[in-house]
């Protein structure tokens, strides 16, 4: 291919907002820079490739009727994406290259360029596409044939989740100096790494592309009757069986309430940015006994080891978006390790994101047979660690009691799940007292207060049944000494301190802590806590955000939290995406007072249509909040559910990412 014809290349890709180019076209095509564009593959005799009836590919065509659609994975590494809607991949050994439905390494391809040709070369096999000079076949060889990229026009477009937002990101600050967005206090964007690493089915993304990376778990075969631990948990959704099938038609997820299907494809993420998000907190997080308990993993279930794969991961995710949007640097995902950093992403119109830890364990603290299983030291070291990791906030205790603190009981089926998973992991089950004030924990499965008191007498001291006296039940178990050598080690490092999930006894105690100190760095995420302790929160200066539940559930939480002492006019929310939580279901009265698309973003902006993955085609009033995705219908939804106070609460909720960070900049300069 010539000069003039190269150049016709680039400039075509160029109008259609596909690639840039560096400088003046050149006769060499250039490699790197083939995102989305079209192309024939045209060998040496002159004929173009196509497919053949036997699922390959030969070089036979006369003109470019079957031309590829080059879709990035990597440094001029590329897809090609055919007219028959499959990819173009190895075959078994040097026996021929085959059509494939879904991408993966068979279907990756490296292009080096040789003068106005390029090889094509297979990392995943060593070897180059080659076209047989006899049977013109293509096949993979140790030297390959040097083949002209023609550009063409009639491809298929390349398999990918749509955005559906026309618009522009807003950037800058308001008159009087604020950031605005919608701040996510706490989600779970790495916890295809947690439990082992098979619990969780799909990933955010894949640099194979959606096909590879929006897929079910092997072990929820067949029709779904192996997802014992998801119809466990969740309450045997959608029924006892579900379509394995991803893409294109994701009939049975994502779902708002499937819990270990992927919802935060990195595409749905862009959506929720481009939609108002502003700030995203990722939360390392693990379940060390339901990891142990479930027979298949290939990653470790110790939590610090875990945090320390998921670290990897979001920065291998940061890496990817940046590769897709033209360099280092260059994507609108970005950690952020302190308040300045964040503020002026925000500024850009990108997505800050905060990196914190959410396990059972942390720093290994557990305990058995209430003996800790860490020092100070251990602590001193772990914080140290989790720091240079970028990590700026994090929870002491989560669902099972450990050296630091007591938590939180969880309720009905899945409180059962987790109460038998506190006793494999500490050798007791929780303990709970009656409570003696306003203050109290979730009420624990099998009371039996005629029963408890006797039972206790019996039992020797180290013993425990998991039979309750009369609710309202508090946790026994507070804050405990390495509990509080911990938060001080966090305020030393200016560290945010999330308090959900403690113990009414164990918050009680922290909050008397930071109250002594005069500590502004702490956070409720998700409201996993007695709300009364609110006003004692926001008189620290700290933030708060209720759970992502529908509509009408969250416009009561905000009504609650503005009625709060203290209360700074914005909150901030926790979709707990990924953590085995599930999403907001479609508000009720949905049918007859529905979201209307499309709608304007909450600044007006930009303009919000429906949501397309591939054949689904996502509408928050029959599919409640099924990915993250959806997050700017559900906050435009709210102004439904809030009537009255509708602009009120969009008010408070676009002032979150400022809030968020007043509170980091007051924990930055403490002391």
């Amino acid at each position: 291919m010539g000069r003039k014809r190269w150049s016709g290349l680039v400039a075509a890709v160029l109008v259609a907002g596909l690639v840039t180019i560096p400088g003046p076209a050149e006769a060499a095509p250039d490699v790197n820079n083939l995102n989305g564009a079209c192309v024939a593959l045209k060998a040496p005799n002159g004929k173009f490739v196509m497919r053949n009836v036997l699922g390959g590919y030969q070089a036979t065509a006369s003109g470019p009727e079957q031309p590829f659609r080059l879709q990035r994975t990597g440094q001029a590494s590329y897809l090609f994406f055919g007219t028959g809607r499959d990819f173009l991949s190895t075959g078994l050994g040097t026996l021929g290259v085959l059509k494939s439905a879904a991408a993966g390494p068979q279907s990756d391809w490296k292009l080096t360029p040789s003068g106005e040709t390029v090889t094509i070369s297979s990392p995943a096999s060593g070897q180059q596409l080659a076209v047989d000079p006899i049977f013109t076949i293509l096949a993979m060889r140790g030297s390959g044939t040097k083949f002209t990229l023609v550009e063409t026009t009639g491809c298929a477009t390349a398999p990918e989740a749509d955005i559906d937002i026309q618009g522009t990101p807003f950037t800058g600050t308001t008159p009087d100096g604020e950031v605005r967005g919608i701040v996510d206090l706490h989600n779970h964007l790495t916890a295809f790494e947690f439990m082992g690493g098979n619990v969780h089915c799909g990933k955010p993304w894949s640099r194979y592309g959606i096909t590879d990376a929006l897929v079910d778990c092997p072990d929820h075969e067949p029709n779904g009757l192996g997802a014992w631990l998801e119809n466990v948990v969740s309450g045997a959704y959608p029924g006892l069986t579900h379509d394995t099938k991803g893409w294109p038609t994701f009939k049975d997820w994502p779902k708002w309430n499937s819990l270990t299907h992927e919802a935060q494809y990195y595409k749905w993420l862009e959506r929720a940015w481009r939609g108002g998000l502003r700030i995203y907190t990722n939360l390392f997080v693990n379940n060390a006994a339901l990891c142990e308990i479930y027979p298949l993993k290939h990653n470790s279930c110790n939590d610090m080891d875990q945090v320390r794969i998921q670290s990897q991961a979001i920065h291998e995710l940061q890496d990817f978006i940046d590769d897709q949007n033209g360099g280092p640097g260059k994507g609108w995902f970005r950690i952020v390790t302190d308040e300045a950093q964040a503020r002026s992403v925000i500024e850009q119109g990108k997505l800050a994101v905060v990196l914190g830890v959410e396990v059972s364990q942390p720093f290994n603290c557990g305990i058995k047979q209430n003996v800790p299983q860490c020092t100070k030291a251990g602590i001193d070291a772990g914080l140290d660690e989790l720091y240079g990791m970028g990590v700026r906030r994090m929870f002491v205790c989560h669902k099972f009691d450990n050296a630091l603190c007591g938590v939180r009981f969880d309720e009905e089926t899945k409180g059962a799940v987790v109460n038998a998973g506190n006793f494999y992991m500490t050798g007791r089950f929780w303990e709970a007292e009656t409570c003696t004030t306003p203050y109290h924990d979730n009420t624990i499965a099998f009371e039996a207060d005629d029963l408890a008191g006797p039972l206790k007498a019996l039992l020797p001291p180290d013993v425990t049944l998991p039979i309750y006296p009369a609710a309202p039940h508090c946790n026994i178990h507070g804050l405990t000494d390495l509990g509080g050598y911990a938060i001080q080690g966090m305020m030393a490092r200016h560290m945010m301190i999330d308090v959900d999930h403690m113990g009414v006894k164990s918050i009680d105690q922290s909050l008397s802590l930071l109250e002594a100190n005069h500590y502004p760095g702490v956070v409720s995420g998700h409201s996993w806590l007695d709300t009364h302790f609110y006003g004692r929160i926001l008189g620290l200066g700290g933030i708060a955000g209720p759970y992502g539940n529908g509509t009408d559930q969250f416009v009561a939480d905000w009504r609650t939290l503005r009625g709060t002492p203290n209360y700074p006019g914005a909150l901030g929310v926790g979709f707990d995406t990924g953590g085995f939580g599930a999403q907001a279901a479609p508000r009720a009265d949905a049918a007859s007072r529905p979201l209307r698309y499309p709608f304007p973003t909450f600044d007006g902006g930009s303009t919000v249509d429906k949501q397309r993955t591939g054949d689904r085609v996502f509408d928050l009033n029959v599919d409640g909040m099924a990915h993250i995705g959806l997050m700017p219908d559900w906050l435009a939804d709210l102004r439904i559910a809030a009537g009255p106070d509708a602009d009120a609460i969009i008010h408070d909720m676009s002032r979150g990412a400022e809030a968020y960070l007043d509170t980091w900049k007051a924990t930055e300069d403490w002391g």
